[in-house]
C-alpha cells in the first residue's frame, strides 16, 4: 500500500525517489561494510552504524551533533552511499542522521530541518541529493530552502582553507525569514560548507540554531 505522505509530496521528490530506488534494485547486492554476500548491510555492520552522537564546537554559537565518526564501517557505508549508488543504506543511515538532529538543543516540531544540497556537479554524477533523501529516509521532512549557485569544485582531496574558498558564497536562502532552522549534512569534515550553509540562512532571515549531520572526520574528534 502506497504512503499517503509520499503521494501528497511534489512530483520532483516522487520522481527522486523512485530513481534513487530503482538502482538499489539493480546493483548487485554485498554488505557495504565488510563485503559479506548476498546481504546489503550484514547484522554486525548494522549495530555499527547505531547513533553515538556527540557535539562538536564549529562556529560560536553554532554546535554540531555528529552520530558517528567517518571512520572504519560508517565510512564506508557512506562512501558506498554516495558514490556507487547504494540508496537502500539511506535508511539506517538516515536514523543515525535524525538521532543527531534530535540532539540539537532546541530541536522540536517548530524547527526547520535544511539539508545542504548536493553541487550541480554531484547531482548529475548521482542523480539524487545525498542530505534530502537522507533526511527523508530518517522521517524528517526536509525544508529544500538553499540552492547552489556558481561552480564548485570536487571537496574531496582540498584542504581546510581551500575548502572553504571553494564554497564561499556558492549558497543562497530563499524562504526562510523568521524560521529557526536546523542545517543537515551527511559528514562534517572541515565545516566550510556547513558555515557557508549558515551564513546564507542567516542572510536569509533565518536563525540557524545548530547543525546535524551522520559523520564526522577525526578532525573533529571532541
Amino acid at each position: 500500500m502506497l504512503d499517503p505522505a509520499w503521494l501528497r509530496a511534489p512530483v520532483w521528490r516522487r520522481v527522486g525517489d523512485a530513481a534513487a530506488g530503482a538502482l538499489s534494485l539493480v546493483l548487485p547486492e554485498w554488505c557495504a561494510g565488510c563485503d559479506e554476500p548476498d546481504v546489503g548491510l550484514c547484522a554486525r555492520c548494522r549495530e555499527l552504524l547505531l547513533p553515538r552522537v556527540r557535539v562538536r564546537s564549529l562556529l560560536p554559537g553554532l554546535a554540531v551533533c555528529s552520530a558517528l565518526d567517518f571512520s572504519g564501517v560508517p565510512a564506508r557505508v557512506l562512501r558506498a552511499f554516495k558514490e556507487d549508488g547504494r540508496t537502500g543504506l539511506a535508511r539506517p543511515l538516515g536514523g543515525a542522521l535524525a538521532a543527531a538532529v534530535a540532539r540539537v538543543e532546541g530541536a522540536g516540531a517548530e524547527v526547520a530541518i535544511v539539508p545542504v544540497p548536493s553541487s550541480r556537479r554531484a547531482f548529475r554524477r548521482r542523480g539524487y541529493e545525498t542530505s534530502a533523501l537522507l533526511a527523508r529516509r530518517g522521517g524528517l521532512e526536509p525544508l529544500r530552502a538553499l540552492s547552489s549557485r556558481g561552480a564548485v569544485a570536487d571537496q574531496r582531496g582540498l584542504g581546510r582553507e581551500a575548502r572553504a574558498q571553494n564554497v564561499a558564497g556558492t549558497l543562497r536562502a530563499r524562504g526562510v525569514a523568521g524560521l529557526s532552522v536546523i542545517v543537515v549534512d551527511d559528514v562534517l569534515t572541515t565545516g566550510a560548507t556547513l558555515r557557508e550553509a549558515a551564513r546564507a540562512l542567516t542572510a536569509g532571515g533565518a536563525r540557524v540554531i545548530g547543525a546535524a549531520t551522520v559523520a564526522a572526520t577525526a578532525r573533529h574528534a571532541p
